[in-house]
């Protein structure tokens, strides 16, 4: 035999055979955009939010809002325009397919690949309805897949700098009498490093500045005129529950609460037929001494509270509602809070609505 003859005269060493297709399936996961290379299966919400309960809440929160500093996964809705952006599945991830992929291929943290695919539907249906995406009654699957639109599908641009940019920066550069001359046009506005021309210091401090006493006396004046009356004196607890009780809230609101009490289905259930799970029924609690719903073990500052007086009204709600563990110390209570005031405002016109 030649050494033409070889493999390794042909590019070859002779060494391991073809891969099997169901060896490459094994190892190609990819989920494409279009949904391609999804696997069978299907997965509801609520077994979604069990699957994450056991799963990723020690690490994303039950409520897919974060730990410490494990990721948040859901919220950050129109905050990509700020100067420090919360980037979730919600806000930021422009396919649906990012999502189920990366949890099929990388979740949970250190037993990777254990779930089956059902439970990944299932966790991915539960991150959409944490973020609003979905209603409670949705199920994931092959078929709905496409139905989801993600809020930031349209925010990201081709990478266009190899044509609009790298020209720029990679022609010879100037390294001597670039500029003719090089003036000062701005200040740093933190910290002082703009050089100052020489004397300019000297001559800014010797310049009088007769027109400051005038002017503050003038400020003074006008404060004084545009002071505001004083404020009334702040209603009770007991004024506030009965404003509230006094008239329907408004149904508009009402139906934006419903759409915010999404976040607090998990643990809280209101209406007919409604039931304690890991927080008691909130039928009635507007109104209702804190630490008192029937059926329920609360926790000890809860029950203290109550014990104390405090009441259920929506000054009161508004502001647990808002920081829960900041509110009342020690409570069961793992809900991180709600940041918008509308938001606030609409869940506890909900809640008056199930009195």
């Amino acid at each position: 035999m030649t050494g033409e003859d070889t493999a390794a005269a042909h590019g070859k060493f002779g060494l391991g055979r073809p891969a099997l297709p169901e060896e490459v399936a094994a190892w190609d996961l990819d989920i494409l955009p279009d949904g391609t290379g999804l696997p069978e299966g299907e997965g509801d919400v609520w077994t979604g939010e069990e699957v994450f309960a056991d799963n990723c809440a020690v690490c994303h929160g039950d409520f897919a809002e974060g730990v410490d500093n494990w990721p948040k996964l859901a919220g950050g809705m129109d905050t990509l325009d700020h100067e420090d952006p919360l980037k979730t599945v919600g806000s930021y991830w422009p396919y649906l397919s990012t999502a189920f992929d990366y949890v099929r291929r990388s979740m949970p943290f250190g037993a990777a690949q254990t779930l089956s695919d059902d439970d990944v539907y299932a966790m991915v249906a539960y991150i959409l309805y944490s973020n609003d995406l979905v209603d409670d009654d949705f199920v994931l699957s092959k078929e709905t897949f496409l139905d989801v639109e993600m809020p930031n599908a349209d925010g990201f641009i081709v990478d266009d700098r190899a044509e609009t940019e790298l020209g720029i920066f990679s022609a010879e550069p100037c390294m001597e009498n670039c500029k003719d001359s090089v003036e000062i046009t701005m200040r740093a506005a933190v910290l002082d490093v703009t050089p100052e021309e020489e004397g300019a210091e000297e001559a800014a401090a010797a310049e009088p500045a007769p027109e400051a006493a005038e002017d503050s006396t003038e400020m003074a004046a006008a404060t004084t005129e545009s002071a505001p009356e004083p404020a009334a004196e702040a209603e009770s607890p007991e004024e506030v529950t009965e404003v509230a009780a006094a008239g329907a809230p408004d149904p508009e609101l009402v139906a934006a609460g419903e759409k915010v009490f999404k976040k607090c289905k998990a643990c809280h259930q209101v209406g007919d037929g409604a039931k304690n799970k890991v927080g008691p029924i909130l039928n009635g609690i507007v109104g209702r001494s804190v630490g008192t719903g029937e059926g329920f073990k609360y926790s000890k500052v809860m029950i203290e509270a109550g014990e104390g007086g405090m009441v259920w009204d929506a000054a009161t709600l508004n502001e647990y509602l808002a920081n829960p563990k900041s509110f009342l110390k020690g409570n069961k209570m793992s809900f991180a809070g709600l940041k918008k005031a509308e938001d606030l405002d609409a869940v506890v016109a909900y809640l008056q609505a199930h009195p």
